[in-house]
């Protein structure tokens, strides 16, 4: 299936070329359309950082790295490109939410995602959003949430990025994307496939072994205005990855986890009056198989099959006052080796409302109460509230009530789920100032979160391990964001970075949470001079405890990695790109999980074209 993509990705590209050839002069419209329009329209007192699609090119594709090195988002993996989970202001992997098109897409076995199962180069628009959003994304929205959006861009227009790039360890990464479109309608294809041997060598003369994999992933966005009031928009992704489990020792069974998932969402737009009626309607399913020993043909598996109506109402009562009512259903049918099959539905509504008033000072409330039969949600709510001062500094602030439900696998584990778990709550509050001065701008954000009801699997007087609702967690920490941008005749400047200071500890106990550092910093420098490019991206973590009770003779040593990128373009409009990189530039030895090490430095070379 995966060749069989590539394939597909290559004779697209040669075809398409023709249509380029007959493009005529192109006109620029004004009209581009987002389908997570929540994400701007309902993040008032909150911070929303966006990656460019130049940012995005400089990492890795798959999404862990790209958000490790530019934002305060901690990540521990199990080695590059194995199982990666954030840590989202002090939370845990399942409390960072993942947003597809507006549509909620962590996984209902384990309530999280592996961000490296996830090729950032299949979205037009990556996007973060600190603090508690379970008002407008539900579940798992605590720490923060991740947002991945295809734009559709109704102009006369058609556009071809083909972006090739082959370094160390056989690694091989091909991006494509297309775009076309009039007043009328819109396409947006995006094919993206990664693969590497992945067998770098470890600091201790090791190396990591049984480490390969490869995935494809395909992004189809299509829209029509059927007239001044109707339109129809339809985003399809489909992904289909494999990948082998790295082993700490070689004499360990070598194992590897298949995962093909996708996902639909058909919307309908309908202008009246005063109002903004869209109709949606999402079908996701999630599949994988789990070969615990690679000699042998049988393997565990999990499938689940989601099914979402929505209806999303806008009112607006003046140009200033809009009220908003979303109407949710989601029904649930999965099934697994150790799960047997299980449904549920969850019924949800919210009301949302924002206003602007003249003295530059902007507020939103939002309420959400959610309805099902497998456990007892509990009522949401959401304030924000920005409020300028000049147009060199703004503060902003927010409270919120947040949760995250039990998952799958917490209720319906063989022998082991509980039933009667209750979600996990979050309280919390944020307050945030930006400044600019000049080129250059901060953000400033403190913030306070209290998760109660944290469910946590614990062995029982059996020894057999079972989910029960058992801590509650403090967190409290800083972040900053900050960047600064000059250009001088054909000479340009952009230097950026982001910190994080954490507390998330054990309310019980005094403890920090295993895996959550004290201090997370990235830094990146961007030089562009005529033809030439050139940037550095680092990323620093302070040291993580890895035993809850914090022995310290246990920790992971703080660790810095440097990136370093050039590049050379050349042909009309500076339209094709050579470079080269080197990632870990200092040969740093370093690990974010304990003995899974990552790979010293390395290189890699690409070719960008843009047509």
């Amino acid at each position: 299936m995966k060749k069989t993509l590539f394939y597909i990705f290559l004779a697209l590209f040669a075809c398409l070329q023709d249509l380029n050839a007959q493009d005529s002069l192109l006109t620029a419209l004004d009209s581009v359309y987002v389908t997570d329009v929540k994400l701007k329209n309902y993040s008032t007192g909150r911070r929303v950082l966006q990656l460019s699609d130049a940012l995005t090119q400089k990492n890795r594709p798959l999404l862990t790295n790209t958000l490790n090195f530019n934002t305060p988002i901690y990540f521990k993996e199990n080695g590059l490109g194995m199982v990666s989970s954030p840590s989202f202001r002090g939370t845990t992997a399942s409390q960072t939410a993942v947003v597809w098109n507006g549509i909620n897409i962590n996984s209902q076995f384990n309530g999280q995602l592996d961000f490296n199962t996830v090729n950032a180069a299949a979205y037009d628009e990556i996007a973060v959003r600190g603090g508690g959003g379970s008002v407008v994304y539900g579940t798992g929205a605590i720490g923060g949430s991740v947002h991945l959006n295809t734009q559709l861009n109704f102009k006369n227009q058609q556009s071809h990025h083909l972006f090739l790039q082959y370094g160390s360890f056989d690694t091989r990464d091909a991006r494509y994307q297309f775009k076309m479109g009039t007043e009328t309608y819109s396409l947006s294809l995006a094919l993206a496939h990664n693969s590497s041997a992945n067998d770098y060598a470890y600091p201790n003369d090791g190396k990591n072994l049984n480490g390969e994999f490869e995935n494809t992933a395909l992004n189809v966005g299509l829209g029509f205005k059927l007239n001044a009031k109707h339109s129809l928009r339809f985003f399809s992704e489909l992904y289909d990855g494999e990948r082998h489990f790295s082993l700490i020792r070689a004499s360990e069974t070598r194992t590897k986890y298949d995962d093909l998932n996708s996902k639909n969402l058909l919307e309908w737009e309908y202008e009246f009056s005063d109002f903004t009626s869209v109709t949606r309607v999402a079908y996701l399913d999630e599949h994988y198989r789990y070969f615990g020993n690679l000699s042998s043909a049988n393997y565990s598996f999990g499938s689940a099959k989601t099914i979402i109506g929505k209806y999303d109402l806008t009112y607006r009562l003046s140009r200033r006052l809009h009220l908003n009512t979303v109407l949710t259903n989601t029904y649930t049918s999965g099934e697994g080796s150790s799960l047997g099959i299980n449904n549920r539905n969850i019924f949800s509504a919210a009301v949302l409302m924002k206003h602007q008033l003249k003295n530059d000072f902007d507020y939103e409330l939002g309420f959400r109460k959610e309805i099902t039969g497998n456990y007892e949600s509990p009522f949401l709510f959401s304030l924000g509230a920005t409020k300028a001062f000049s147009e060199y500094f703004s503060l902003n602030l927010s409270a919120s009530r947040n949760f995250r439900i039990p998952t799958y696998n917490d209720l319906y584990w063989s022998s082991a789920g509980n039933p009667d778990l209750l979600p996990e709550n979050s309280l919390q509050g944020q307050l945030g100032a930006k400044i600019t001065i000049a080129n250059f701008n901060i953000d400033l954000t403190g913030y306070y979160n209290s998760v109660t009801e944290m469910i946590r699997w614990l062995p029982g007087s059996d020894g057999v391990w079972r989910p029960r609702n058992e801590d509650e967690v403090r967190i409290f920490g800083v972040e900053a964001i900050a960047n600064w941008s000059q250009k001088i005749n054909a000479h340009s400047l952009n230097i950026y970075g982001t910190y994080a200071y954490t507390i998330s500890e054990n309310a019980q106990t005094g403890n920090q949470l295993i895996y959550v550092p004290f201090h997370k910093a990235t830094a990146g420098l961007d030089y562009d001079f005529k033809r030439f490019n050139a940037s550095l991206q680092s990323v620093y973590v302070g040291e993580v405890f890895t035993r809850s009770d914090n022995n310290s003779r246990y920790n992971l040593d703080a660790y810095a990695v440097v990136n370093f990128n050039l590049g050379y373009s050349f042909g009309n409009k500076k339209a094709f790109e050579l470079g080269g990189r080197v990632n870990n530039v200092f040969d740093a030895e370093y690990q974010s999980v304990e003995n899974r090490w990552m790979p010293g430095r390395n290189f890699s070379m690409y070719l960008n074209l843009k047509l």
